[in-house]
């Protein structure tokens, strides 16, 4: 009887009160003893019952407010005495407002306001504090705060502009037809939010004429976000691509990560080398497009997005479907839209004006005197067939400005920074060609080199060509072409 009556006093401390006992006790004494110390540390205390209407105020309160008559205050509505007051709120609402400026006269002061609840847990009314009478005491917080929401705004607008294009249609340097044509069919499909899919060789343009389509469309004003499918490793597509649910596996953000498509949600997202995807990714991305929703990594979630696909290749994209390659049902779902991105050589009577745009944009970024190309300078860059195309004529033009010490570019400081000019291949056979085999050559490169451009499409290619689609395919029968990818 004895140790039971010891290990009781054990557990409730020295004084032989049980524990239950003793953490009551003292969790009343912090009730009773709160309001004294609030009421001796703050400007003034006020309390209202659970209609709102005053039933104490500490000597302070009425003195800082200039209340003439406190006697006559108590029972009335707190709204009475206290015109803006937000008590009533407190109480009706059962919610404390910690932090808030209240403007009393030509006054601000700075309070807080708690329910009082019953034991039932009932709120039977409210008591607010008077923290300060000046609110410069609040001057170090409030800075801290402005500072932070600065900061905000600032990593806020960093982040918007990041994710906005830098390129429009001016951007794509171009005069000829062939340059005009895209141009225009670009703008006629920055109108709509259709898929659309850009084919062209590497250093083409691309992804300028996405971000131009972007920045001309109803979603200009939402972001763009591109990714390189080439450039992500395949084991982690799918993340990027959908995001990951937070802990989804070990290692992952506890707070998870959005995917691209939400990050692109109400804007653009631009695939580029769509060609490179896995048949397995294909068949998400399939999914994703048809019902508008990604399932994050780890995730049975399935998130609403409405994302505008512009997808861009360097492959023939139709040669893979035949070869089991492509999905052909995400071909069709992306191929709404085609535009094709002419090659360098093939657009020659732009080859000037885009060196000269270049020369100025290098010259910018590099910090020098914006210099010029010579006549005999242009004609050296003529002679070039540019398989890089525009990003090779970049470097070049990058290389040879960093050389030169004068105000313009000459073909002699060309030649130091560009291969040889590969000499022309002789036709087929021996000795003297006659004109008929000289033409029937020409025709053949020509030929072609439309079709490559025209990732294969004969239409297209025909129209390229300036003759008629049967035309074409008389040409090509005549001239024994083997147009198979």
């Amino acid at each position: 009887m004895g140790e039971r009556k010891e290990a009781a006093m054990a557990k409730g401390g020295e004084s032989g009160v049980p524990a239950e006992a003793a953490s009551e006790h003292l969790r009343e004494l912090a009730r009773q003893s709160l309001l004294s110390h609030f009421a001796d540390l703050c400007e003034g205390v006020v309390i209202v019952d659970g209609k709102a209407r005053i039933v104490w105020m500490n000597d302070n309160y009425p003195r800082r407010l200039g209340i003439a008559d406190p006697a006559a205050a108590i029972g009335q509505p707190i709204e009475t005495v206290i015109p803006n007051s937000q008590m009533r709120q407190v109480v009706e609402s059962g919610r404390p407002i910690m932090l808030d400026v209240m403007e009393f006269g030509s006054g601000s002061f700075v309070v807080t306001r708690l329910p009082l609840r019953d034991e039932g847990g009932a709120v039977i009314g409210a008591v607010g504090f008077m923290l300060f009478d000046d609110l410069r005491q609040l001057a170090p917080v409030a800075a801290r705060y402005q500072r932070l929401r600065a900061d905000l705004a600032e990593a806020q607008k960093s982040l918007a502009e990041a994710r906005r294009t830098k390129y429009t249609f001016s951007s794509f340097v171009g005069v000829g037809p062939r340059c005009q044509e895209l141009k225009q069919m670009a703008r006629r499909a920055s109108r709509s939010s259709a898929p659309v899919l850009i084919q062209g060789e590497t250093g083409t343009g691309k992804e300028l004429l996405a971000q131009a389509i972007h920045a001309a469309g109803p979603r200009a004003d939402a972001p763009f976000i591109a990714v390189n499918i080439a450039a992500v490793p395949e084991t982690l597509l799918e993340a990027e691509f959908f995001g990951v649910a937070p802990g989804a596996y070990t290692g992952a953000d506890r707070r998870g990560r959005d995917g691209k498509f939400k990050l692109a949600d109400g804007g653009t997202l631009f695939l580029d080398e769509i060609g490179d995807m896995s048949l397995a990714l294909q068949a998400k991305l399939l999914r994703t497009l048809q019902e508008r929703e990604v399932e994050p990594v780890g995730s049975n979630r399935l998130l609403p997005v409405d994302v505008r696909i512009i997808a861009a290749t360097s492959r023939d994209l139709e040669a893979m479907v035949a070869a089991g390659g492509f999905r052909a049902d995400l071909f069709y779902r992306l191929n709404v839209i085609t535009l094709v991105t002419p090659p360098l050589r093939e657009r020659q009577e732009d080859l000037a004006a885009l060196a000269d745009h270049l020369v100025d944009v290098l010259c910018r970024q590099q910090g020098m005197p914006v210099r010029s190309l010579t006549p005999a300078a242009i004609a050296r860059l003529g002679s070039h067939d540019w398989p890089g195309n525009v990003r090779e004529l970049a470097n070049v033009l990058e290389r040879a400005l960093l050389a030169v010490d004068g105000d313009s570019v000459d073909a002699a400081d060309l030649e130091r920074v560009m291969p040889a000019p590969r000499p022309l291949e002789p036709l087929p056979g021996s000795g003297t060609v006659s004109l008929a085999d000289a033409v029937a050559e020409a025709e053949r490169a020509a030929i072609l080199k439309a079709l490559r451009g025209c990732a294969g499409n004969k239409a297209q290619a025909a129209k390229r060509l300036g003759i008629s689609r049967a035309a074409l395919y008389e040409k090509i029968a005549a001239l024994g072409l083997d147009t198979r990818p």
